[in-house]
């Protein structure tokens, strides 16, 4: 048996089980991981000592009836968050050797709940993009088709998970830097509410969007993770405060009394055919499930690109001021081309005389956009939308481009700007490649995007990841 391509969930029911012992789990992910590493390359850096060293610790408290909630589980983390002890590089030679002093509160939590980090994975340097590709050390691949990308930000903890080298994946999304991999990779994607998760810990991309979210072959394996790591953090000031409902209890639950809209702004774009008949077929699933299917209007996906390219620059122009190679690393020279780009569009739009007209203007388009998803949620329940426009694209697609990612993400931009919950899963492929679909709620409406997407991934039937 392939132990490596088990589900959380069903990992941990073996181990409890004693079907086989934690020892076995990490160490198959890690066999796994050296068949798949020197095709898709989706780790930066593995600690297997480590990690076999706790997996006799998570055997051991199995054995005396202490195991924990993710006891034993081997998971991937990206390497945009902090673990004591460990490099984090955000994958930029400005922080090639910067080993962190302290660990990010979320990793914390999955720490302390068992999980056990075998590795750290490629991104975006500082998560600029949407293609692993801007990596300063190596472009990760797709598992599905190694000529393909991963899309990104998190493009390494997408792959790897896909690929089956760990069981799930810690990413990070500002502007569909979790949902966009996970569809490229046919794999599920949480973005959680802003605030839901802690940011204390994660190098900052853009302050006001950034969210933590987990990266897994199921529904439910998302929602195990998300009981995890959601919750007021006192380091984090922008963390909600409020009692966190178990986000499993839903997954059972019918979605038919769910009204779910459509934007119509969103299938008038240049979708790919595969893309839009994978998601009309998905649209059809839900019907024969129950949910009533409404089309909507939002405002054009155009107005959250230019927002979100002026906030994003802004925000990345004050957030890499630190890195001046005295507290923090290398010096600035370091600095790939995309971070430079970014750093000095930032820069122009905060500077005086030009505040007004770009930074101050995005923000007030930026509470219009917030308002525009307000209404329609007086009208449906949810909202639903392919992910990205488009399957995975050929390595090589995002060089000269220097709006690439903007336009990858311009289905799920919105949705990020307006700090909303959202998630990816499978419905379709075109060709040999896995086609996503997102569904997006109200603030805090994450149980009931869950049960959506588990009853609609139920029905659907895909397999999920390349390998199992």
């Amino acid at each position: 048996m392939d132990i490596a391509a088990l589900t959380v969930k069903q990992a941990l029911a073996d181990l409890k089980a004693k079907k086989y012992n934690c020892v076995e789990l990490v160490d198959s992910c890690f066999t796994k991981i050296d068949f798949w590493e020197p095709k898709i390359k989706a780790f930066i850096s593995q600690k297997r000592k480590l990690a076999l060293r706790q997996a006799a610790e998570s055997d051991f408290r199995y054995q005396n009836g202490t195991s924990r909630l993710l006891e034993g589980i081997p998971i991937a983390v990206k390497d945009n968050f902090n673990i004591q002890g460990w490099l984090t590089t955000a994958s930029s030679s400005v922080l090639r050797s910067y080993e962190s002093p302290y660990t990010a509160t979320v990793v914390k939590r999955l720490l302390d709940a068992g999980a056990i980090v075998v590795g750290k994975t490629n991104m975006d340097a500082f998560a600029h993009g949407s293609s692993t590709e801007t990596s300063d050390f190596f472009t990760t691949k797709n598992p599905h088709d190694v000529s393909r990308l991963p899309g990104g930000s998190s493009g390494g903890s997408a792959a790897a998970v896909s690929s089956g080298e760990v069981l799930a994946a810690l990413g990070s999304e500002t502007a569909g830097s979790i949902r966009g991999p996970a569809a490229w990779c046919g794999v599920v994607g949480l973005k959680p509410t802003y605030g839901l998760a802690s940011r204390y810990g994660v190098v900052a991309m853009a302050s006001s969007t950034d969210s933590p979210g987990p990266l897994a072959k199921t529904v439910e394996d998302t929602a195990i993770f998300l009981n995890v790591i959601a919750g007021n953090d006192p380091y984090d000031a922008t963390s909600v405060q409020r009692r966190e409902p178990d986000y499993t209890v839903s997954l059972k639950d019918s979605p038919n009394s769910l009204v779910v809209g459509v934007p119509k702004e969103y299938l008038q774009l240049e979708l790919e055919p595969g893309t839009r008949s994978s998601f009309e077929q998905a649209l059809k699933k839900l019907k024969k499930i129950g949910v009533t299917v409404k089309e909507i209007s939002l405002l054009d996906p155009k107005y959250a690109v230019a927002v979100y390219t002026v906030l994003q620059r802004s925000e990345v122009s004050s957030n890499l001021a630190r890195l001046d190679g005295i507290r923090y690393g290398n010096n600035r020279q370091f600095f790939g081309q995309e971070a430079k780009r970014r750093i000095m569009l930032g820069t122009y739009t905060l500077s005086a005389g030009y505040y007004d007209a770009y930074y101050d203007k995005a923000q007030r388009v930026r509470t219009l956009i917030v308002e525009d998803y307000r209404k329609a949620f007086e009208q449906v329940d949810l909202i639903v939308a392919p992910t990205l426009p488009c399957a995975a694209q050929p390595i090589g697609s995002s060089e000269g481009k220097a709006m690439y990612g903007e336009l990858s993400d311009i289905l799920v931009a919105a949705s990020s700007i307006a700090g909303l919950p959202g998630i990816s899963i499978p419905c379709g492929y075109d060709g040999n490649l896995p086609v996503g679909l997102q569904i997006v709620g109200p603030m805090m409406s994450e149980l009931k995007i869950i049960k959506l997407a588990s009853r609609l991934g139920a029905e659907l039937g895909l397999k999920v990841g390349a390998s199992f």
